[in-house]
Order: structure tokens, then sequence, then C-alpha cells
């Protein structure tokens, strides 16, 4: 098999991977690291390996039956839709709203130019639709994967930059990790929710995969869909790491308080970086933090209407029209 031959086999780990790196990476693991150094990345990753049978589940239902998750809870009963669509029809909007606000701000950031947030958050919102619109699933595929190649390069190219000049840091500003301080470990269950990504994604997996086996014209086999899956997986685990790592070299011991907010704290640590390692590297970090949130906002927007549309034709086949 070539190597265009195998590129052409990913695709739904790669959508994964562009899910799932966003707010719990860009925000939550790089804030460990600037509040614990490295002191967590073992929780991390530790997470990551616990959590992986539940994602495993979306891509291996897929693979054995040719159906998603969605069909497997309408064996089980109806009612097992129904709660996910309550659940995404509660949560999509809120979810969406605040993903575009902060995609909008780094692009302001990456752009240097000042834009109306919530007139930027739209326009993001209306190029993705026009993107998914005109080119459905095939072209998701497609630009994801450039997306995702792009994402991890430039966020090891900042994590690498990062040890060149490392940040001068003092002790009496470096936290120790205290499971008996109320805060840590509120911010520990905060971080381990949002790793690897929420729970849904392993829905929104199956769907994209039997996506994948229309757009073939056949099903790829389990091996196929399972490496596919661990690329995805495995790379968003070490992203994670990365962002720790990043947020460890660039802001821990130096007395800078976190923004509490998502978009003040990336604008933040994109500030930081630049300030101790020069303007020339800019580029590279506001690149690895605005493509880390735009793939999120892309894959979010395909995946809300493609699993509510799936679970609605499941409880509701006569409103189906295709």
């Amino acid at each position: 098999m070539s190597w265009a031959d195998k590129l052409r086999s990913f695709g739904p780990g790669l959508l994964y991977a562009g899910a799932a790196v966003g707010v719990s990476h860009l925000v939550q693991s790089t804030r460990a690291g600037a509040e614990f150094g490295l002191q967590l990345i073992g929780v991390v990753l530790l997470v990551n390996m616990l959590k992986y049978p539940v994602f495993e589940s979306g891509p291996r239902y897929a693979a054995a039956t040719g159906k998603t998750l969605l069909d497997g809870y309408k064996r089980v009963g109806e009612w097992a839709v129904w709660v996910y669509i309550l659940m995404s029809m509660l949560t999509m909007f809120i979810i969406m709203a605040a993903i575009a606000i902060v995609t909008a701000g780094l692009f302001g950031q990456l752009t240097n130019m000042e834009f109306n947030a919530p007139f930027l958050a739209v326009g993001l919102l209306v190029l993705s639709l026009v993107i998914l619109g005109f080119g459905h699933y095939s072209a998701l595929d497609r630009i994801m994967k450039f997306i995702i190649i792009l994402l991890t390069i430039s966020t090891l190219l900042a994590l690498g930059f990062s040890f060149i000049e490392p940040t001068i840091r003092s002790s009496a500003f470096e936290t120790i990790f205290d499971l008996g301080d109320r805060s840590h470990v509120l911010f520990l269950v905060a971080l381990i929710g949002w790793m690897p990504a929420p729970i849904d994604i392993s829905i929104w997996h199956s769907v994209w995969s039997v996506s994948k086996n229309k757009e073939q014209g056949k099903r790829l086999s389990k091996r196929q869909v399972l490496t596919d899956f661990h690329v995805g997986y495995w790379g968003t685990t070490l992203l994670a790491m990365c962002f720790l790592g990043l947020g460890a070299m660039i802001m821990y011991g130096t007395g800078e308080q976190p923004d509490a907010s998502s978009l003040g704290f990336a604008d933040q640590v994109i500030r930081m970086y630049t300030e101790n390692l020069g303007a020339w590297t800019f580029p590279f970090i506001a690149l690895a933090a605005f493509t880390t949130m735009f793939s999120t906002l892309l894959t979010c927007l395909d995946a809300f209407p493609r699993t509510l549309r799936k679970s609605t034709k499941l409880v509701m086949p006569r409103f189906d029209q295709r």
C-alpha cells in the first residue's frame, strides 16, 4: 500500500483528534503546567490510558457491525437515544458559542488585527458551514488531515523553542500540588474531567467511521479502523503533554497568575511566550493555539448536526426524507 493510500485510509481518528484537542489541551493542560510544572504530567498520561476503552468503543463497534453506537443504543431502547438527543440539545449551542468566541479571539491574535469578537465568531461559523455544506464528509476529512498535521508541527516547534531560553523562575513562586488543598483538588477534578475529551465523542467517532465507509464504498478492516483510532488518540495524548510542558516552561515559577477565562489565558500564554523568546516565535505559538481551537470548531459543527440527524432518524424515521 502506497503512502497516499495509507493517508486516505485515515480519517475518523484525525477527526477525533480535531474535536478532542481544544479547551482540554490549550487551556486545561497548559494551565496544569503553568500552575504545577511537570507534576501532573503522569496524571494526564494515566487518565488517557484509563479512558482508552471508552473512546475505543466507537470505532470498534463501527468496525465490527458497520453501524454507529446510536444504532446500538436503539437496540437497548429508544429511551437511550432520546437521552442523547436531550443532552446534545441542552449543551451544543453553549459549547459552539464558547468555542467560536475563543477561536475568534485567537484569530485576532494571529493576524494582529482588531475585530469585533462576536462578529468574527459568526464569520468563522459561516466559513465552517460553507466548508461542510459544499464538501460534506469528504471535505472535512481532507481539511482535517491538513489542520492536524499543521497543529502537530506548530505545537512541537513551539515546545522545542521554549527550551532555547528557559523562563527565569523563583522557588518562591513554585507551587507544589497538595491533595489537602481544596483548590488543587478541584483543579485536578476539572483536568481529569476534560481530558482527553467529552465521552460523547465516542459516538461521533462511530458516526464518522460509518460515513468513511460510505465514502470508500466499502467497510474498512478492523485493523485499519483501530490503527486510525490509535494515531488520533495517542497523538492527542502527546499533544496534551506538549501543552502541559509548554505551560511549565513558560509560566511555572514566574509569579504570573493564570487568567481565569479561557481566551484570556490563551492570550496570556502567547504574550509570555513571545516576550521570553522574541517576536519571531509568535507565529508558531499563535498558529498552534488557533489551529487547536479551529479544528475543534470545525469538527463539533459537523458532529452535532450529523449525530442529531442520525438519532432523530432512529426514533422518528417518518421525518427522514432520504
